[in-house]
């Protein structure tokens, strides 16, 4: 019998395959319409997100847009086209919210002062030349419980018992090297009296047979103490500071234009200079027969230089967390003796004050020197800092910069 090719066995193919065909449009139709119920819950939830995203957009902006208000409100009073000022920083969250200039950098060209200015620091150079110190250990090249001896070995016999840890959390008991320098005749013009640099400060103290007190004992601010570090990174690194700082930390951040300034070395670009407010008017004023010491203040920086280093910080990009540890740790004195500038008790590690302000944990550091008011302040838990840098000596940066601060701390008070 001959098979029709229309057919399988008995059943015939063609109405086989309607019957399949049927079933397989009433499949995808089913699955078409749940697909779509998929599609049309998916864009509705997306319509909602979007809704929503747009909403707290909406409201961050709303709210920043009032912070911002009132920060500038804050520093109202450096509104001039005529008087040094100031530039101010604010990081939330790994974010520049605000960064603003007030006043001139100079009174001869009246540059306002911006992003870009860079001012001297001060005292907030401090937590540089300590960076530079724990690089060194770090590198294996130093150690904390190193004494001044077994870098210097001309040292006298006192440094013996004066260890890198006690300069770092200014418990060396070192004498102050501004009581120490030659008084200059009366009259003498400012520009006329030598200024002392950091190799200065290390042989006037190796003139010296004793110190204030037994190191380690009590706590004491010591400019002393800081710029012997800085020749301590000179003696073992085999750089000159600046240039260790340089290579070390400003090129690998990219703080192309934070500098430690050396006369006739190394100019300041866009710099701000100091005034001091005199006979009712303001003067151009910034340097000092120690204004030539670097590693207790002769750093020059900028707000847009100054976020990096804060962003270094935050992600430990030059030291890791471990070894940062120790700058963090606060130096245990029994008696009491760390103090604020104004007498409030404090805590401090390597280069940074640790005390916290209303109970929100914080590194910070101020700056005060001739012509210049400056401090950095950084809520570690908050991830909130704020940089207050003045061309002026009539304010306190600090007061100024935790008033910000309570905008984003303490919100409803």
């Amino acid at each position: 019998m001959k098979t029709n090719r229309a057919e399988y066995g008995r059943f015939p193919l063609r109405p086989l395959r309607v019957f399949l065909a049927y079933f397989a449009v009433k499949d995808f139709d089913r699955k078409a319409r749940k697909g779509l119920a998929k599609f049309a819950k998916l864009g509705f939830l997306l319509a909602i997100s979007w809704v929503l995203a747009r909403a707290t957009l909406t409201n961050c902006m709303a709210e920043n847009a009032v912070l911002t208000e009132q920060i500038d409100h804050i520093f109202a009073g450096f509104k001039s086209t005529r008087e040094p000022g100031a530039a101010v920083l604010v990081v939330r969250d790994g974010a520049v919210i605000f960064e603003r200039g007030y006043g001139v950098s100079d009174l001869r060209s009246l540059h306002k002062v911006d992003a870009q200015t860079n001012f001297r620091l001060a005292s907030c150079t401090k937590q540089f030349t300590a960076m530079a110190v724990m690089l060194l250990v770090h590198d294996g090249k130093l150690h904390y419980e190193d004494s001044l001896t077994d870098v210097f070995h001309d040292f006298p016999e006192y440094g013996k018992s004066i260890t890198i840890r006690n300069l770092l959390n200014h418990t060396s008991g070192l004498l102050d090297y501004e009581d120490l320098m030659v008084k200059p005749a009366v009259g003498t013009p400012p520009e006329r009296i030598p200024q002392i640099k950091d190799a200065g400060v290390l042989s006037l103290l190796k003139q010296q047979k004793t110190t204030k007190f037994p190191p380690g004992t009590h706590w004491d601010y010591s400019n002393s103490g800081y710029a012997v570090l800085a020749m301590v990174v000179e003696k073992v690194s085999g750089q000159s500071f600046g240039d260790f700082l340089h290579d070390r930390m400003f090129v690998r951040l990219d703080m192309k234009q934070t500098v430690a300034y050396e006369k006739g070395k190394n100019p300041v670009s866009n710099r701000a200079f100091g005034h001091t407010h005199e006979g009712g008017a303001w003067h151009e004023q910034d340097q000092s027969p120690t204004s030539a010491v670097l590693g207790d203040g002769g750093i020059y920086s900028s707000l847009d230089d100054l976020a990096k280093w804060d962003r270094a910080l935050a992600h430990h990009t030059v030291l890791t967390e471990a070894e940062m540890k120790p700058a963090i740790t606060p130096v245990n004195m029994a008696d009491g003796s760390v103090q604020e500038p104004d007498g409030t008790p404090a805590a401090y590690g390597f280069g940074w004050f640790l005390n916290p302000h209303r109970k929100h944990p914080r590194m910070w550091h101020y700056g005060e020197t001739v012509g210049f008011r400056t401090t950095i302040q950084r809520f570690v838990n908050d991830n909130l800092t704020i940089i207050v840098l003045c061309n002026r000596d009539d304010v306190v940066p600090a007061n100024l910069a935790l008033k910000v601060a309570d905008l984003f701390l303490n919100p409803h008070q």
